[in-house]
């Protein structure tokens, strides 16, 4: 994909002389690798034509312009290479993708392997039920509940439970459609997601009918852009962009473009107001 940096006119004040390791080879190759999960709609997935989408991206591919034009570079060639919730974080540790662009919530667990940029959305886990289910944690006593795995959803179910006393069994799924397909066929009792993943499914496959989301979430996850560890130039420099699309609303305009069914919540919301630094 080629991006031309005059597309995006913002007022940066970022120095285009930074160097380092990520830099000098985004300079040397004239190439930006980003890694994008194809599941993780509407945050980070693959649409009809096999192409990246999502908020994420999106957020990437306008911080790629952004980054062209502090690196004085005339055009920057952005290739999109998918990964999977195994693979996603030794990818960018071993340089094989220079941005991870998808629904990754920052853990210091995971800041042992890769750095992460300043948040970027903020999202929790929900439980999504049959129509007619009881919302209530303690309803599912005894229960089976489904989550996806290699995910901090997963670890997250594993405490609720451990949290409210109540005795339930774990089943993981590879996928959310798969977790989802349990649900409508009876073979669990609940599925424990992502707000924003779930809701999206939800009302794309038409599911309102059948299924229900409880209102409150049980956690609050920040994620971030995952990039190299110890590259502390690269970072600053996808931090000061972010903080500049913060500051010009492009962050708002891209959430409302991509996830157009969704309020932003109050997290979301301060996120907002306190991301965005001084220059």
């Amino acid at each position: 994909m080629r991006i031309l940096y005059l597309v995006l006119t913002l007022a940066l004040g970022v120095a285009g002389q930074a160097s380092a390791q990520t830099i000098d080879r985004i300079r040397e190759t004239g190439e930006l690798k980003i890694g994008y999960r194809t599941d993780a709609a509407p945050i980070s997935y693959a649409n009809e034509d096999g192409n990246a989408a999502g908020y994420s991206v999106l957020v990437c591919v306008t911080l790629a312009q952004a980054l062209a034009q502090s690196l004085e570079m005339e055009d920057l060639n952005v290739t999109f290479h998918q990964v999977t919730g195994e693979d996603r974080f030794d990818k960018v540790a071993s340089g094989e993708i220079d941005l991870l662009c998808g629904a990754s919530t920052i853990t210091l667990e995971r800041r042992k392997i890769v750095d992460f940029s300043i948040p970027t959305y903020v999202d929790g886990a929900v439980v999504l039920l049959p129509r007619n289910g009881n919302p209530a944690i303690q309803a599912l006593d005894g229960k089976k509940i489904g989550v996806r795995s290699n995910t901090t959803t997963a670890r997250a179910l594993t405490n609720t439970i451990a949290s409210t006393g109540i005795t339930a069994e774990e089943v993981a799924f590879d996928s959310y459609d798969a977790g989802i397909d349990a649900l409508k066929n009876g073979e669990i009792d609940a599925f424990f997601g992502d707000q924003s993943i779930i809701v999206h499914k939800v009302n794309t496959m038409n599911l309102g009918s059948e299924l229900r989301l409880t209102s409150n979430l049980l956690t609050v996850e920040k994620q971030g852009l995952a990039l190299a560890r110890g590259d502390s130039e690269f970072r600053l420099l996808v931090d000061q962009i972010l903080s500049a699309m913060y500051r010009n609303g492009f962050m708002e305009r891209i959430y409302k473009q991509t996830l157009p069914n969704l309020q932003p919540g109050q997290a979301l919301r301060a996120l907002y107001m306190i991301a965005p630094e001084v220059p």
